[in-house]
């Protein structure tokens, strides 16, 4: 049984219980993928109830507006990507002027 931290004060971070379990499920999987901790120490030792100390203390939110956090992680990778093809384009340039 979980005591700490309770689910009202959990309640007062996050505005359903469905999105407190998938807040905690998603913050839970990346701090097991090695993701960094918002806090110093832990009172649980498993990484669901570590994630949920965090959402308690306020350091991980809910993000209001997940569409527009798709749209732009979408923009970043094209960037990303279109960066890519230039560093690609420039070494191909490079190469064929120390050919000639």
């Amino acid at each position: 049984m979980m005591l700490k931290p309770s689910i009202d004060t959990l309640l007062d971070h996050v505005n359903s219980k469905y999105s407190l379990v998938i807040l905690a499920s998603k913050r839970a999987h990346e701090l097991d993928a090695g993701a960094q901790p918002t806090l110093d120490s832990f009172e649980s030792v498993k990484s669901v109830g570590q994630a949920l100390e965090e959402i308690d203390a306020g350091a991980v939110i809910n993000d209001p507006h997940p569409e527009i956090k798709r749209e732009r992680l979408k923009m970043e990778e094209e960037e990303r990507h279109l960066q890519r093809e230039r560093d690609q384009r420039d070494l191909e340039a490079r190469i064929r002027n120390e050919q000639n």
